[in-house]
C-alpha cells in the first residue's frame, strides 16, 4: 500500500462506514458496519460498491472486553486476530494482534489524556461540536520486540473521523494487513472516544 493511508468515517451515520483511501486518494478497503448486530460481523471490501469482499472480522462472543476478533480473507483462510485487553484498555487502548496464539503486534494509545479531554470538551454545550479540533488520539502500533511499524493520528475535521496512518519501520505484507485490519477494528471499537 501507499502511504500515508488516510482513514475516514463519518461520527453522524447510522450505520458506521470506514474508507481506507492511499496516498493517492484511490480507495483500498471500504467497510459497512451492519446495524443492531450483538455480535460483530464485519466484511472489509476493496471499493465502495461492495463488489469484492477482502477480507472478513467476525466477533468471537458478544460483547466483552477481552472478545477477540478473528480476521479471514474472502475465501475463508484465517490470517491473524486481535483481541482487546480488559482493564488495560479501561483508561488507554491496549490490543493484542495475533497470528495464532502468538502476539506479533501489539497497539496502544500514546497519550490516554487526549481521549479523556476529547470526551469532556465534547459534552460542553455548543462548543463541544468543535472538538474533533482540539484533541487528536494517537494509537501506536508495535512488533512483540518494542519496534513502532505503523502510527494511527487523528486530524482535525468537523463531521468525520479523520485518521492518518503512517508506516515507520519494514512490514512483510502479510503483517501490514493484519496491522491495518487491526487498526480498523480498534477504529470501529474506539470511534466514540476521540
Amino acid at each position: 500500500m501507499d502511504y500515508p493511508l488516510q482513514l475516514s468515517f463519518k461520527l453522524m451515520a447510522l450505520t458506521p462506514q470506514i474508507f481506507v483511501r492511499d496516498a493517492a486518494g484511490r480507495v483500498r478497503m471500504y467497510v459497512k458496519q451492519k446495524m443492531f448486530k450483538l455480535k460483530e460481523n464485519v466484511t472489509v471490501f476493496g471499493d465502495e460498491s461492495q463488489g469484492q469482499p477482502l477480507y472478513h472480522i467476525k466477533a468471537d462472543r458478544v460483547i466483552d472486553f477481552n472478545a477477540r476478533y478473528d480476521f479471514t480473507t474472502a475465501d475463508g483462510r484465517q490470517i491473524g486476530s486481535v483481541r482487546r485487553r480488559g482493564r488495560k484498555s479501561l483508561l488507554r487502548a491496549h490490543y493484542e494482534v495475533m497470528q495464532g496464539e502468538d502476539v506479533v503486534l501489539l497497539i496502544r494509545e500514546a497519550n490516554p489524556w487526549a481521549k479523556v479531554g476529547d470526551a469532556l470538551f465534547g459534552e460542553i454545550p455548543v462548543i463541544g461540536i468543535f472538538a474533533g479540533y482540539v484533541f487528536h488520539p494517537v494509537y501506536v502500533v508495535s512488533r512483540a520486540d518494542g519496534v513502532e511499524v505503523l502510527r494511527a493520528a487523528k486530524q482535525p475535521a468537523l463531521w468525520e473521523g479523520l485518521y492518518t496512518v503512517q508506516k515507520t519501520a519494514d512490514l512483510s505484507v502479510e503483517a501490514e494487513a493484519l496491522g491495518v485490519l487491526s487498526l480498523l477494528t480498534m477504529l470501529l471499537l474506539e470511534r466514540r472516544r476521540g
